[in-house]
């Protein structure tokens, strides 16, 4: 079974062998020239963070939680060891959003220093830093 976009599955991230639930961000059927799946991982320690999207108490999940999207990353799809359960459309869509604006508060921590990291992305007009 392939992880599917919205799904939340039990990945097993590599550190100190500890398994998290983590929401797939990958379109279906991508036809992609690399196996890695790309997530968001999911934790209970709420920070109160701006850059973590309240789950609340998904049924699949055995406490309330936190999408941790500062945390974006890609793991082999054999990391993925067992589906949990569909995400909610809403709580979904709040995570998407979740990555540009880590990105929009990297380029306010470093604008007007010479750094390269905001040259390597490409915001849209409407970005406003």
């Amino acid at each position: 079974m392939n992880p599917r976009h919205g799904e939340v599955w039990l990945v097993d991230m590599g550190m100190a062998a500890k398994t998290r639930p983590a929401v797939v961000l990958i379109v279906d059927n991508l036809n992609a020239p690399r196996s890695l799946i790309i997530h968001v991982p999911i934790t209970t320690q709420n920070r109160g963070s701006e850059l973590e999207v309240p789950l609340g108490h998904v049924s699949f999940l055995d406490k309330e939680s936190v999408a941790n999207v500062q945390a974006i990353g890609s793991l082999p799809s054999v990391r993925f060891e067992k589906r949990l359960g569909v995400l909610p459309a809403a709580e979904l869509q709040l995570i998407k959003k979740g990555p540009g604006e880590s990105l929009r508060s990297v380029s306010r921590t470093v604008r007007g220093l010479p750094h390269p990291l905001p040259a390597l992305f490409s915001f849209s007009q409407d970005f406003e830093p």
